[in-house]
């Protein structure tokens, strides 16, 4: 068999479903702890701290246009991934429907891209936790020794370069989330779904105090950046408004995969959105835009118009909230590792899962020493510039996917079909393309590096392992 033969190989959509059924994976998550992983993963820093971040320095009080705009072109991918999570209701997301679709490599490539795109952002938000953690902790007035404070190089001013050694607290977030998901899906999900709460709780908090101390005069000018700013806003933000795609992972582990799964990505979306929108209505209603803290925008607000411990609430809870975050897309990264060692694209030892938790296991703990050390020390830019390529990526490719799928199987049944095809996918294809053009070349040099290291375990080892190969070699 040719290596281009190997290359564009396609996984048949009718096996998916035989192969799912023993995979090792428990099915135990229903639909509303599918939204909530859904919404643990969108809503994190993005309502937190860089909601207030555009708003004092891009869009003003127009950043919850900046909100809708990015909701709006994130909704065109969303379509996509929730056909095409109840039509392959399988782990691995969109390595899975790129496989399917668009063949082996197509496939390979973006599963091998959403293994660091996803355990960078893992490492990102826990290096950005354990800053409101040293916030917090240096408000109680309680010092922590210098050298576990943060990564090397990142000392602030009035502290001696060479004083952090490790951002020992970041670095200890990801193993405890790594552990918290080997307690086994149904555990773990119970973990995430209180958090999720609390979260959402601490949200319409800002909500529902907030609006009674909204000045109109603050919402004047409106662009004070023009519209431009509003639309260069959503370029940022929408980094805010993806984590349905991570939590669609967990196809294998749902009750009822095919009729949940696009409803939890359209419900998480829809909730985040709406919580998204109202709080940003509140934060640039209570503060001047100019006068908002861009690190700890809410609490900072509701401390200026006298309720501080409304804002120690929020701070506290922003820290817990945020966990969430690490949580779906960790489970997200295993679980696309997952998939492709069971594929034979990567040694199906990482495949094995826990013989009574049944979850992957050695996946999991790698993950989370991975994004351990990257968290301890990486300071958190360069960390960043790991992420977010992979994900526009695989926004194409599943827009891409999901109209050649549509036009060349039209006979498959799905639970759930995207409106306005072809021109909804089409959105997501040129919105994602054009975001891609506001990434620096460093991470344009650290993605074709990463791409490069992939191409070549693909040829040394994935494309002679493939299960689908080895299964095309027996019957001819």
């Amino acid at each position: 068999m040719s290596v281009l033969h190997a290359m564009t190989r396609r996984k048949p959509v009718d096996q998916i479903d035989d192969e799912s059924e023993s995979s090792g994976l428990s099915r135990t998550l229903g639909l509303w702890q599918l939204t909530a992983i859904g919404v643990g993963g969108i809503i994190g820093a993005g309502i937190f701290s860089l909601a207030g971040a555009v708003a004092n320095k891009t869009a003003g009080p127009a950043v919850l246009l900046s909100f809708l705009i990015a909701g709006v072109a994130s909704a065109a991918a969303a379509f996509s991934y929730a056909e095409f999570a109840g039509l392959i209701p399988r782990a691995g997301s969109a390595y899975t429907y790129g496989y399917a679709v668009l063949g082996e490599f197509a496939g390979w490539a973006i599963g091998w891209d959403l293994l660091l795109e996803y355990t960078a952002i893992v490492a990102v938000v826990a290096i950005g936790i354990s800053g409101y953690f040293n916030d917090l902790l240096g408000f109680m007035h309680v010092d922590l020794p210098l050298w576990m404070m943060g990564a090397p190089g990142t000392e602030p001013e009035g502290v001696a370069a060479g004083s952090y050694k490790v951002n020992l607290f970041a670095a200890l977030l990801c193993l405890l989330i790594a552990w918290v998901l080997n307690l086994g899906m149904k555990n773990a999900a119970r973990f995430e779904t209180a958090l999720v709460y609390l979260k959402v709780g601490i949200v319409l908090l800002v909500i529902v105090v907030g609006v009674f101390k909204i000045n109109a005069g603050n919402y004047s000018p409106f662009f004070p950046f023009g519209v431009g700013g509003a639309v260069t806003g959503a370029a940022t933000v929408f980094f805010a408004v993806f984590g349905y795609d991570a939590m669609s992972t967990a196809a294998e582990e749902s009750k009822d995969a095919r009729r949940h799964m696009p409803k939890a990505i359209m419900y998480s979306l829809a909730i985040s959105m709406v919580l998204y929108v109202l709080a940003c209505l509140v934060l640039t209603g209570m503060v001047d835009y100019r006068d908002i803290d861009p690190n700890a925008a809410f609490s900072s607000a509701f401390q200026s118009v006298g309720l501080n411990t409304v804002g120690i609430v929020i701070a506290v809870g922003a820290i817990l909230g945020v966990l969430t975050v690490l949580f779906t897309f960790m489970m997200g990264a295993a679980r696309v590792w997952f998939s492709m060692s069971r594929d034979g694209l990567l040694p199906m030892w990482f495949a094995k899962t826990h013989p009574t938790r049944n979850v992957p296991t050695r996946i999991t703990w790698i993950l989370g020493a991975g994004s351990a050390l990257i968290a301890g020390f990486l300071p958190i830019a360069e960390a960043a510039e790991l992420t977010n390529i992979g994900i526009l990526l695989a926004f194409i490719v599943v827009c891409i996917a999901v109209v050649v799928l549509r036009y060349k199987r039209p006979d498959l049944p799905r639970e759930f079909r995207t409106p306005g095809m072809p021109v909804v996918p089409i959105i997501g294809v040129v919105f994602s393309f054009w975001l891609i053009t506001f990434l620096q070349w460093q991470t344009w040099l650290r993605f074709a590096a990463w791409f490069l290291l992939g191409t070549l375990v693909y040829f040394a080892y994935s494309h002679r392992h493939s299960l689908l190969g080895r299964r095309a070699g027996k019957s001819e």
